[in-house]
């Protein structure tokens, strides 16, 4: 029998490739370990930034196609990671940078009432049953409405469903692998996204968010695979795959988590943070 068979995983993200970018390699170690893994994607990522030229002729401000090409992105992302659960939460459109007329759409994710939406994800837990779920903190991580909103759907259908979730995380990044990030990119005399200062990189948080440690390493090649099956959103020669050639694919294996609901349990690092997501589980 597999280390993880019995044990049941749910993530909640906004857009196809946020789960990969955030999760890929954790997604990959458990369904490979006998977890069920259900993957919940709450918009098809219409409003994404194209960085295929050849395809930016999809982009909502044209044929607005964007949509269901992500959707094959995505499909092609969870066979490279080995995940058969993947779902969309309902046909909400993506709403776009916060701010944006986009956001005033009538079918975009961030105006939908939080407790339909909810209801939507209640259905998926009663169902699934999973004795983890993993979402983004209150902030969405950076401020994106589909975020914030994907938080707020997933916290509240925790809290609706007849079905107790044992363990639940947020993704984080902390502080020091940023930085360790910009450093590296600086000596190819580039910034990060922007940005020189990790100060000033809004989803870096404070490593003493960090509860959870999923060292993944052995399912870089799976996540790194994922990352590029989501070709419209990320760059092969863009900053996240140079980080990898700079800091060495561990940066892409290690993923970082805050348990939000549960004890945390060990097996612990050296630091003292968790190093399994179902330690403490009861099957």
């Amino acid at each position: 029998m597999k280390k993880y068979a019995g044990y049941r995983i749910l993530l909640v993200h906004a857009h196809p490739d946020d789960e990969t970018i955030n999760n890929g390699a954790t997604m990959a170690l458990y369904a490979d370990r006998g977890a069920d893994v259900t993957l919940i994607t709450c918009t098809r990522g219409e409003e994404g930034e194209i960085l295929v030229p050849g395809l930016s002729h999809l982009a909502s401000t044209h044929e607005d196609q964007l949509g269901a090409h992500r959707e094959i992105e995505l499909k092609a992302a969870m066979k490279a990671l080995g995940v058969s659960d993947h779902r969309f939460l309902a046909h909400y459109r993506d709403s776009g940078m916060m701010g944006m007329p986009q956001n005033e759409r009538p079918d975009v994710f961030w105006q939908v009432d939080v407790d339909i939406a909810a209801a939507l994800l209640v259905k998926v837990i009663e169902e699934v049953k999973p004795h983890i779920l993993i979402t983004y903190d209150e902030i969405g991580g950076y401020g994106h409405p589909d975020h914030i909103q994907a938080h707020r759907v997933a916290m509240r259908a925790s809290e609706l469903s007849q079905w107790e979730i044992q363990k639940i995380y947020w993704n984080t990044m902390p502080k020091s692998v940023i930085a360790a990030g910009m450093e590296a990119m600086k000596e190819l005399g580039s910034d990060f996204f922007g940005s020189d200062n990790v100060d000033d990189i809004p989803f870096a948080k404070d490593d003493s968010f960090v509860t959870t440690l999923i060292d993944g390493n052995d399912y870089v090649e799976q996540k790194m695979l994922a990352m590029k099956a989501h070709e419209t959103q990320i760059a092969v020669d863009g900053p996240f795959f140079a980080l990898s050639n700079n800091l060495g694919l561990q940066v892409w294996g290690h993923e970082y988590y805050t348990l939000v609901k549960g004890e945390k349990s060990a097996p612990f690092d050296e630091q003292g943070r968790e190093s399994d997501l179902t330690a403490g589980v009861v099957l």
